[in-house]
């Protein structure tokens, strides 16, 4: 099984944290909807500022807020304004799946609203093994 990437948020930034709620990211529904990303769906969360890496759930929060709230013991880990990489991956039983998925990648600007949609592309190459593409939505 290869762990592989699923749909992808690049440089959302943190808007809110809130140690005292139970856990999770907040984000706004609208734009999970644009990559596929599911309530309480688990994503791998990386802070492009300090470096680190967890692991949480996504609820929904208002549409349209452009909301990206740290919560719960994930409230420690960011800063308002930090820039984030959030993934959502799936599982593949092996390399030849690649090529029949195009994960979604959001590219977000300062006020989170959404500046590009990306679609990542896998091909075989032959002998030559494979091809990677990063090639803008149509």
């Amino acid at each position: 099984m290869l762990k592989i990437l699923r749909a992808k948020f690049h440089g959302i930034r943190v808007t809110a944290s809130d140690l005292d709620y139970h856990g999770s990211i907040t984000l706004d529904p609208e734009q999970c909807a644009l990559a596929g990303i599911c309530p309480l769906e688990f994503v791998e969360i990386w802070n492009k500022n300090s470096g680190q890496r967890l692991s949480t759930y996504v609820i929904y929060g208002e549409p349209g807020s452009r909301c990206c709230v740290l919560n719960g013991a994930a409230a420690r880990t960011c800063q308002k304004g930090d820039e984030l990489i959030i993934c959502a991956v799936e599982y593949v039983a092996d390399a030849r799946e690649l090529a029949t998925r195009r994960p979604v990648v959001l590219c977000f600007g300062a006020d989170n609203t959404v500046t590009e949609r990306l679609r990542y592309e896998v091909g075989d190459a032959g002998a030559a093994g494979m091809t990677f593409a990063v090639r803008p939505e149509r």
